[in-house]
């Protein structure tokens, strides 16, 4: 699982099992994050994925530059590693050409553009539809590619206070607060994801391709779950509770001897178990904790009296006592932290690389596995345009070609 790789995927992977995607050819059209998120889990478990940067700006105008950083930060690294990469000008009819010569053998087409945007350059879903039917192009758009929203630019921040994720998040009367990651990115790039897996199962049986799209708003929409449920069901217009949980009782960060914890015991038999392991039977007698209503009711009075005793005692005496009595309980880490932890270290999250010029370095791993199938980055992210002359060739361009496409700017 930790094993380093230097370059790209050789003789050294010959003896290991095939991973599960391999021979699955895909094209990266995306930019920033959430698109990116989509085409990773294709690359880390096997696809040829090869990556379409924007051609060179000319001398004297700025760089290109990503939302995520430069082809040498820490997270444009993580997350365009296992790809292969070539600039092509899709504004120009030689650069198009090339692209839809790349095409013609694909099976999927990933883009996170603005709708108007794919349709002006004609690489849309039905413009490359016709020269290769059995094409899975996958989409994610910030409003759907539908309706008055449609080409407005979607970013993470705005999709989360739209969706009424920052009204649920903070402490009460604390006004909107945004959540700490990309969650609406990482949550379209991960349903992009199944989406894709979900059409090429169909493609197996129809032999056809399909358009798949999502968008920041319909992917964090849905994960707003039992909150947009709530309301929908319900009529309740949900708020923010800080570290408690709106209908689970007791939830909430707790003081301890030397810090805090993490812990939650809201059915029943956690209760119960709380209240012995806390050496508090008069919990356990009164009538109006007894029940999920009473203890939602009380929250305020739970949550002081179990403060009071969780702050005589340590982190790690918590921690191991409420685990092994089946109460949910756990530590609050700093990113240090997390990555010193045995399990996070057993799971392989910190996955090692070769970078040519960066030397060895670490990334996020997945957090998918495969019985059977190793666990590991095969090849870091390339420099954008790097393999342009081995993928021309492999279209079956010749030197001269390749070498005029170089001079005129295609790639």
């Amino acid at each position: 699982m930790d094993q380093i790789v230097h370059g790209k995927a050789g003789a050294d992977l010959q003896n290991t099992p095939r991973p599960p995607l391999d021979g699955l050819k895909v094209l990266d059209l995306t930019v920033a994050r959430a698109g990116p998120t989509a085409v990773r889990h294709l690359a880390d478990w096997g696809a040829e994925v090869i990556r379409i940067d924007q051609p060179l700006p000319p001398k004297g105008s700025p760089a290109n530059e990503d939302v995520v950083g430069t082809e040498r930060s820490s997270d444009y690294q993580n997350l365009h590693r296992n790809k292969r990469s070539i600039r092509l000008d899709l504004k120009s009819s030689a650069g198009r050409e090339i692209f839809l010569d790349l095409v013609r053998g694909a099976d999927v087409v990933i883009e996170n553009m603005r709708p108007g945007v794919k349709k002006r350059l004609r690489i849309a879903y039905e413009d490359l539809q016709s020269i290769n039917p059995r094409l899975i192009y996958g989409s994610i758009s910030g409003y759907g590619q539908t309706g008055p929203y449609r080409d407005r630019a979607g970013l993470d921040h705005i999709a989360q206070g739209m969706t009424g994720l920052m009204s649920v998040t903070g402490v009460p009367g604390g006004g909107p607060l945004r959540v700490g990651i990309a969650v609406g990115d990482l949550t379209a790039g991960n349903i992009l994801a199944l989406n894709l897996m979900i059409a090429l199962f169909e493609r197996e049986k129809t032999g056809r391709g399909r358009w798949v799209h999502t968008s920041l708003l319909e992917s964090l929409l849905f994960m707003l779950d039992f909150q947009a449920t709530r309301w929908l069901v319900d009529g309740e217009v949900p708020r923010s509770v800080g570290n408690e949980h709106p209908t689970g009782v007791p939830t909430d960060l707790f003081p301890t001897a030397d810090g805090q914890i993490n812990l939650t015991a809201p059915t029943p038999k956690m209760w119960a178990s709380l209240c012995k392991v806390m050496e508090k039977p008069e919990w356990s007698a009164q009538e109006e904790w007894s029940t999920r209503r009473g203890r939602i009711k009380h929250r305020a009075t739970i949550h002081a009296a179990i403060a009071d005793v969780t702050r005589t005692r340590s982190n790690d005496y918590w921690i191991q006592t409420l685990n092994s009595v089946g109460i949910p309980c756990g530590p609050i880490y700093t990113m240090d932290q997390v990555f010193e932890d045995e399990q996070v270290k057993l799971l392989g999250l910190a996955a090692p690389v070769h970078h040519p010029e960066l030397g060895t370095i670490r990334l996020v791993g997945s957090p998918m596995n495969f019985d059977g199938t190793e666990k590991r980055i095969r090849s870091a992210t390339p420099d954008p345009g790097a393999d342009a002359k081995e993928i021309l060739a492999n279209l079956g361009y010749g030197p001269e070609k390749i070498a005029t496409l170089e001079e005129n700017g295609i790639i």
